[in-house]
């Protein structure tokens, strides 16, 4: 049985996943399934960095705008909903294009990932946040260091949702989530992933104007109706990068400067995350971007890359 062709565009916070593949949407017949956990939501558009509706008409998107904030999401709601837009975007003859840096969102997707063999446990997840809130985030962390040393050495404190998801996990299973790594998966698709590399200071750049970008245009705005709207702090959807911090920020808690300056450290931190979470997976191929080679030199090279792994699947663009 031949496997359905999926082209993943991955890579840290800010490097321009989304840009290249609206730039490839216009040689290849590409449909956009986001790989982000918090581009689900609604009204969160500005500190997500999601596409524009002019970039959405021109190129089909799939898992955007499909939650409200205070709805529940999960690895393994994209695992189904991204399985069955793929199985769509085939059918139409077209080619799915997964993008986005949440690399276990990718990774379920890519794989046969066993994901309901612990489910959500609400009591847990509410006691475990009160503990934070009570003690601090390491707390919570440290309580993973003999049950799931793994999870303990490679999770920040501050990633408390997947802290808490690993302490649930082994709970209900007797198991550290970080085995699931370890098992031999099948995969589910011929796929084929470009990962986005960026020269450390020119990606830190990038980010802190970014950050600045959506100051301007109109990111406290953006939280302030969500806080109008009613959706509380401590919704999983209001943790997220620049929500949480603007939160604070209107809270009292800092000034607007130094919101910025918080931010732009926590999301330098976060790409360095993703960068050691991809610098693990297999199979990956790593293309610079930077000022050492123009643009249209390495959209080129993406496009012969691409040109050789679809053979004649899938015609491009006249």
């Amino acid at each position: 049985m031949r496997l359905a062709k999926v082209l993943i565009i991955t890579g840290p916070t800010a490097s321009g996943k989304s840009k290249l593949a609206l730039d490839l949407a216009t040689t290849y017949p590409i449909e956009i399934i986001s790989a982000d956990s918090m581009q689900v939501y609604r009204y969160m558009d500005i500190g997500t960095d999601k596409a524009t509706a002019d970039e959405m008409n021109r190129v089909k998107h799939h898992l955007i705008n499909i939650k409200y904030p205070d709805e529940p999401w999960s690895v393994r709601e994209f695992q189904q909903l991204a399985r069955e837009a793929v199985t769509d975007i085939v059918s139409r003859n077209r080619l799915p294009c997964i993008v986005g840096g949440t690399g276990f969102y990718i990774r379920a997707l890519l794989h046969n990932f066993p994901l309901e063999d612990a489910p959500p446990d609400r009591a847990l997840r509410q006691e475990m946040k009160t503990l934070a809130k009570r003690q601090g985030n390491a707390v919570v962390h440290s309580m993973l260091k003999d049950i799931d040393p793994e999870s303990y050495r490679d999770l920040h404190p501050n990633d408390l949702k997947r802290v808490i998801r690993a302490i649930e996990y082994y709970r209900a299973t007797n198991l550290p989530i970080s085995a699931r790594k370890h098992l031999k998966h099948f995969r589910m698709y011929d796929s084929m992933m470009i990962g986005l590399e960026w020269n450390r200071k020119e990606l830190y750049k990038r980010i802190d104007d970014r950050v600045d970008d959506q100051f301007r245009r109109g990111l406290v705005e953006e939280v302030k109706n969500l806080m109008d709207l009613g959706y509380s702090e401590d919704l999983p959807s209001m943790q997220g990068l620049g929500y949480k911090e603007v939160y604070w920020m209107l809270k009292g808690l800092a000034t607007e400067p130094e919101t910025r300056v918080i931010l732009k450290r926590s999301t330098r931190r976060f790409a360095k995350r993703q960068r050691t979470w991809f610098s693990k997976e297999e199979g990956i191929i790593w293309l610079p971007f930077g000022k050492h080679k123009s643009r249209n030199q390495l959209i080129e090279q993406i496009r012969h890359l691409i040109n050789n792994w679809l053979g004649t699947n899938i015609c491009t663009r006249g």
